[in-house]
């Protein structure tokens, strides 16, 4: 496939997402091609008219500030390193994605795949249960609820990321049949005074899937993206938009065709932040091959073969210290 110049972008990108159930091969190839531009020279864009309601995620957020606003030892009772599949509560400065810094200055709550009325988790992948806080029910229906909107919602966007690699449309669809999705609920204490440079809210890194939807509070800038000649671009919260980015998954799939792009969040604002990352992934046993039309003599392949449960597993193990 062709490619474009590695040239520093200075925006992010917004693609309206209005046409996305559209059959007219015209429009379609028109929003395909949006994405691939992304894709390619970004590895970042807000999407517009995502489908995913405001009380759902106005639900979703009441919820999320009510649980972090538990006492501490009432959290811990779901703490991540209580279980071996890393899901549940993680308090602040217990990650550190990036090697050079010295904690997150976040704290979050983990979980993946599991039905509204309870009947399935994802135990496929040897992930097991989430682990819910007993003292606040409602949480999970608010945080399950808008999870499955989302969940929904990246389920349309694979096609796409078919097409604008020149693929079958439904290439994807035998590498997702289980949900390989976790989503974590963010919140970010506001920075401010003195505070060490290798401490924020999250230091620079990659995500690890094949791309994230993340809801980011508004009003509340905190997001930037790193450029081919290391700028940071920000990326603020953009009224009625989601953030969409590319994550290492598809990097490799695509041998860095399509961009798993440096991001990190800096809460400078003085208030507290929330924001809202599905991780979606393919399924665990699939492997991580580069695409054909990705490698060729003068762009050889440039990662090892794994599949994608050792690599996110090794990823989790890294940042979490367990």
């Amino acid at each position: 496939m062709s490619l474009t110049i590695d040239a520093p972008f200075t925006a992010i990108p917004v693609i309206d997402l209005a046409s996305i159930g559209s059959t007219n091969p015209v429009v379609r190839r028109a929003l395909v091609n949006e994405i691939k531009r992304a894709c390619t020279d970004v590895g970042f864009f807000y999407v517009k008219n995502h489908g995913i309601p405001d009380p759902v995620i106005g639900r979703a957020l009441a919820l999320m500030r009510r649980f972090f606003d538990l006492p501490l030892v009432a959290k811990l009772e779901v703490e991540n390193t209580k279980t071996p599949n890393f899901k549940g509560y993680s308090p602040v400065l217990s990650g550190n994605n990036d090697p050079n810094g010295a904690g997150d200055l976040q704290e979050g709550f983990e979980f993946g795949y599991e039905a509204l009325d309870g009947a399935g988790q994802d135990e496929e992948h040897g992930l097991g249960a989430n682990a819910w806080p007993m003292q606040l029910p409602e949480f999970r229906d608010a945080a399950l609820e808008y999870y499955h909107r989302a969940l929904a919602l990246g389920r349309l966007l694979f096609p796409l990321f078919a097409l604008a690699l020149d693929l079958p449309e439904d290439f994807f669809t035998d590498k997702t049949k289980h949900s390989a999705a976790l989503m974590r609920l963010l919140h970010y204490p506001p920075q401010s005074g003195e505070v060490d440079a290798r401490v924020i809210g999250i230091g620079a890194h990659t995500d690890w899937e094949c791309f994230t939807i993340l809801w980011q509070e508004p009003g509340i800038p905190a997001l930037q993206v790193l450029n081919s000649s290391k700028e940071w671009i920000d990326a603020p919260p953009t009224e009625g938009t989601l953030v969409i980015n590319l994550g290492d998954e598809l990097a490799r799939w695509t041998n860095d065709v399509f961009k798993s792009t440096v991001h990190r969040a800096i809460n400078r604002s003085g208030v507290r932040r929330y924001s809202i990352p599905l991780f979606f992934g393919t399924d665990y046993d699939v492997k991580l091959e580069p695409i054909a039309s990705c490698v060729s003599a003068e762009r050889p392949a440039k990662y090892e073969v794994i599949t994608a449960g050792e690599y996110i597993k090794g990823r989790l193990r890294a940042t979490y210290g367990h």
